[in-house]
């Protein structure tokens, strides 16, 4: 199973290189507040870490309010703790 993963990603990482240098003319990105020239390549590569950043911090985010919801609900109502024995 690790050697199907491993070969998986080199074959990404292979597409990869070869979409970076088919791509390789500088593109003009002007941010508004900053303008940047990168390859067309490494453009992609960006957007697609950002995306990929701001999608598993939207995921977290939602996960972590949804257990402190529940957890809000397993708690008794009227504030107090349980009493231990």
């Amino acid at each position: 199973m690790r050697l199907i993963a491993l070969l998986i990603l080199a074959l990404f990482i292979v597409a990869g290189v070869v979409v970076g240098a088919l791509n390789a003319d500088p593109v003009s990105y002007d941010l508004a507040f900053a303008r940047m020239t990168m390859p067309k390549g490494a453009g992609l590569l960006v957007a697609l870490v950002i995306g990929w950043l701001l999608g598993g911090l939207t995921a977290w985010l939602g996960m972590s309010l949804r257990h402190r919801r529940v957890l809000r609900r397993a708690r008794p109502s009227n504030g107090k703790t349980p009493a231990r024995a």
